[in-house]
């Protein structure tokens, strides 16, 4: 575990040992919790209003950042990602104009309400079946102010299950789950971690908040990551089946029937020549082509995204994974927005 992730535990348990009343730190973890939602409903409240006064917009691509790294396996870099992400959005290098013709610049297509500050939370000794409600709730405030949709920045893909939660919650019905990665995130409980980043899926089915669940982009999968697939139902798209699958792959139609679609885009489903800045570098992926084919032909509304596991420590190369995972939230961005 990280610094960034023993710090609000080690704190907890300094305060514990003082004989600190266990009431106090819950007022005062509470206070914080509270201070966090108010910032994001604020953000969220003055967004909807401004756009609802431009007019215009049925769904506005709505950016809100969950740093989170401390339920990595492995490296926990992807806590510092959001900020990096906006920043290669924004970069002066390339313009503000998507392949399929969407103006970023337009508040109507993509918005911001900030981050969720999960590190301040953390330091109080918050931990995370609380933290995971905060998220959780943070998603929900961003729903409730139309025409905002979120899109999510992580932080580890452990996000994707309050994010995914709160939007079945909120909408009253499971999503279907578009899912691209290099693994299958399904472990029923990775190294006795329940959030784990390898376990968030198995989270989302257990919790009956998906209707399907596509995986694409596998090959790294184990004997439990496959029996977990069959147990839930999931549709595993392996890589080494990939030249076979495309066709199908590239035409999806989903959310019929269910509340939408909601995609979830590890940046390692990549192949590490596209992008080296992950924490687990896996070889023989997708290719970022190969990516935006799937997304741009993809039918159905999708109601809530997130891109996750850009490991900006990892990021060697002059900024390249930055602007990578920058260009996947600008195209999904223009297929959230209208």
């Amino acid at each position: 575990m990280s610094i960034l992730g023993r710090r609000g535990i080690h704190y907890l348990h300094k305060l514990n040992a003082a004989s600190i009343p266990a009431d106090l730190i819950e007022k005062g973890q509470s206070r914080v919790i509270d201070a966090s939602l108010t910032l994001i409903r604020e953000r969220a409240k003055l967004k909807g209003e401004l756009l609802r006064t431009l007019g215009g917009a049925k769904a506005t691509s709505t950016l809100l950042g969950v740093p989170l790294g401390h339920n990595s396996s492995f490296l926990q870099g992807p806590a510092f990602a959001p900020p990096r992400i906006r920043e290669a959005i924004w970069c002066g290098s390339t313009n503000s104009t998507t392949e399929e013709g969407k103006i970023l610049d337009d508040p109507r297509v993509l918005t911001d309400v900030g981050d969720v500050p999960v590190q301040e939370i953390r330091d109080c000794g918050v931990e995370d079946d609380r933290l995971m409600k905060v998220i959780s709730d943070s998603v929900k405030l961003v729903m409730e102010e139309d025409p905002l949709r979120p899109l999510v920045l992580g932080g580890d893909h452990s996000i994707s299950f309050p994010v995914v939660r709160a939007v079945s919650e909120k909408l009253g019905g499971p999503v279907d789950i578009l899912h691209l990665d290099a693994h299958p995130d399904i472990y029923h409980s990775f190294e006795g971690n329940k959030y784990s980043h390898a376990s968030s899926f198995a989270r989302i089915m257990e919790g009956g908040y998906a209707r399907r669940l596509l995986q694409v982009g596998l090959r790294s999968i184990t004997k439990e990551g496959r029996e977990q697939g069959k147990k839930f139902g999931v549709e595993q798209y392996e890589m080494r089946t990939f030249s076979r699958d495309r066709h199908h792959l590239e035409n999806l139609k989903l959310g019929e029937g269910v509340k939408g679609v909601y995609v979830s885009i590890d940046v390692d489903c990549l192949d590490p020549a596209f992008a080296p800045g992950v924490s687990h570098i896996e070889a023989g992926g997708l290719s970022f082509r190969d990516v935006l084919n799937i997304l741009h032909n993809l039918q159905g509304d999708i109601v809530a995204a997130d891109v996750v596991e850009f490991n900006p420590q990892r990021d060697t190369v002059d900024g390249m994974t930055a602007m990578v995972a920058a260009k996947l939230v600008r195209e999904v961005t223009a297929k959230m927005s209208r």
